[in-house]
């Protein structure tokens, strides 16, 4: 690796480039029925109070049959049913009451219209099954298959967003997402390609019959590899769209309001004591550059894009008890790695002229060990640092300033797929409020999280117009500030803490001062900001009128 010292950032705070869209307000989980419980409340709750708020919330199992209680990687709601002669029953019971926990903690819906209902599947899929075995059978995985009768399918549909909007107003529902399904290409989808494209006619048509504007996007297909099938899935649904035959109208072409598809870092396999393996930032932005492509090449490049699930790996529910290396995600590394890889997103789009908004696929799970590894925002209602990631994302400004780094890293140019042998990427983002106020964020990280180094960072800010005396105040996550896993270590690495144990790791789960607030003199408009930063790390300096 080559020896880096100093680290220069300069931000114009007389040049803004636009407005910055805060496109970090994206968060899904599996667990539908987690909701409604305590701890899915008291979670929504903090990204609701937070000062960029509403979020978008997506989720699993929105339309399947089941005890609707809340489980480890299920869900259910019961929407549809059908009588004993066949007749459908809707119930909107449990709908309501996921939809209403997100708009109360002042959240919103990215509704993702799935999967199939229990009397939907065809009958002939359960032939030589007792009832028990049936219903084991759908919660397997039979819930993936195309419905039995899409018409049945479109009044399930054209119902759900009609009573969405009788109860929450046409206002509040034209501000929501619609997505059709979760990964299609692989075993989400147990129909063909063609079956896929037939059910979004059929969605499409519903949902704009039930409200004209509302947004309705797809296909959410797994990572897009050059020459994989996820690929060719997301191409040939594009085609569909631009140029095949509606299965609704006959004619040609589906209307399609965005597009969204998902993007991982990397896999981790089941091996409790495997090998060291890392996330890749690489990795993850070149599936985004593929998937930008491809929405170009059919001519939707004007549409907003949506990484439905983005994150560093693939395996939300595993942890440290199946694969020690998922240890990351307790760490101020999780942190860091959110921050390079939603930048280095983020200079893609803007290269390609596209707007995309990732979605982390982080939640909770109910009754987990504490820092248990899973891919979650708390442990036992303890915050995360990657939480406090967002915190400090919640806090910049909505016009976007000049920022320059002399340690700017392209990911992509990396020779490398772990930027084995690469400095860290050492950048962020700067930001302007109405008020004059300043903020500007500043990440360094590097896939290897063995890699321990301290750099010398100058913070050169210009044109300063709108104080003459300036109040510093320095926000910091690395290992020792906003990062209760480094306490949780300290008190002994408790399982299950005691009163007093949790009490002292709660202290610390927080977003922290790296220093005292100081005040600084405007001189000839530019005031100079210097701190060190270790490898991984994500700071956020603010600076208001004294």
């Amino acid at each position: 690796m080559n020896t880096l010292q100093n680290v220069k950032i300069t931000v114009d705070a007389g040049k803004i480039i636009g407005d910055l869209e805060h496109n970090w307000r994206y968060i899904g989980y599996d667990e539908n029925n987690y909701t409604y419980t305590p701890e899915g409340k008291e979670m929504l709750s903090r990204f609701g109070i937070l000062e960029d708020a509403p979020y978008y919330i997506r989720a699993h199992h929105m339309l399947c049959t089941g005890n609707m209680h809340g489980v480890y990687k299920w869900g259910s709601t019961n929407a549809y049913i059908e009588d004993r002669q066949g007749n459908p029953v809707y119930n909107w019971e449990v709908v309501d009451e996921i939809l209403d926990t997100y708009l109360d903690n002042n959240c919103k819906p990215f509704f993702e219209i799935g999967f199939m209902p229990y009397h939907l599947v065809d009958p002939k899929c359960f032939d030589g099954l007792s009832d028990w075995e049936k219903y084991n059978e759908y919660r397997r995985l039979f819930w993936a298959y195309p419905p039995k009768d899409y018409r049945k399918w479109y009044d399930l549909v054209y119902k759900l967003v009609r009573h969405c909007v009788e109860k929450y107003g046409e206002n509040e529902v034209l501000t929501w997402y619609w997505e059709l399904w979760n990964e299609p290409d692989i075993f989400y989808w147990r129909g063909t390609h063609e079956e896929y494209c037939k059910l979004f006619d059929y969605t499409e048509a519903a949902v704009h019959a039930a409200l004209d504007g509302a947004r309705l996007g797809g296909p959410a297909t797994t990572d897009p590899r050059p020459g994989s099938k996820s690929l060719k899935f997301l191409e040939d649904f594009l085609d569909h769209c631009a140029n095949g035959v509606n299965h609704v109208t006959g004619k040609k072409g589906t209307r399609l309001d965005f597009v969204t598809f998902h993007t991982k870092g990397g896999g981790f396999r089941f091996d409790v004591d495997a090998p060291k393996m890392t996330p890749s930032v690489k990795k993850q932005v070149s599936q985004v550059k593929t998937g930008l492509e491809a929405i170009k090449k059919y001519g939707y490049g004007d549409l907003e894009v949506v990484l439905s699930e983005a994150d560093p790996d693939g395996w939300a529910a595993g942890g440290i008890y199946d694969n020690k290396n998922l240890n990351f995600r307790n760490t101020e590394y999780y942190a860091s790695y959110v921050a390079c890889s939603y930048n280095n997103i983020e200079r893609v789009a803007r290269s390609m002229n596209a707007a995309v908004k990732p979605l982390a696929w982080a939640f909770i799970f109910v009754g987990e060990r504490c820092f248990e590894g899973t891919r979650t925002f708390a442990t036992q209602g303890i915050n995360k640092a990657v939480f406090n990631l967002f915190k400090m994302y919640a806090k910049m400004g909505n016009r976007e300033l000049s920022f320059r780094s002399s340690h700017e890293i392209d990911v992509l140019k990396y020779k490398d797929e772990f930027g084995r042998g690469e400095d860290p990427d050492i950048s962020g983002m700067a930001s302007v409020s109405g008020d004059g106020s300043i903020q500007v964020l500043v990440y360094s990280h590097h896939d290897d999280w063995d890699i321990e180094k301290e750099y010398d960072v100058e913070l050169d800010i210009c044109n300063i117009s709108t104080m003459e005396n300036a109040s510093i105040r320095h926000y910091r996550i690395d290992k020792e500030h906003s990062n209760a896993y480094t306490e949780w270590k300290r008190q002994g690495s408790p399982k299950y803490p005691s009163k007093e144990q949790y009490e002292a790791i709660k202290g610390k789960d927080g977003l922290e001062l790296f220093e005292p607030d100081k005040n600084i003199r405007v001189i000839d408009g530019k005031i100079k900001v210097e701190f060190k930063m270790p490898t991984h790390a994500v700071s956020l300096i603010e600076i208001t009128r004294a």
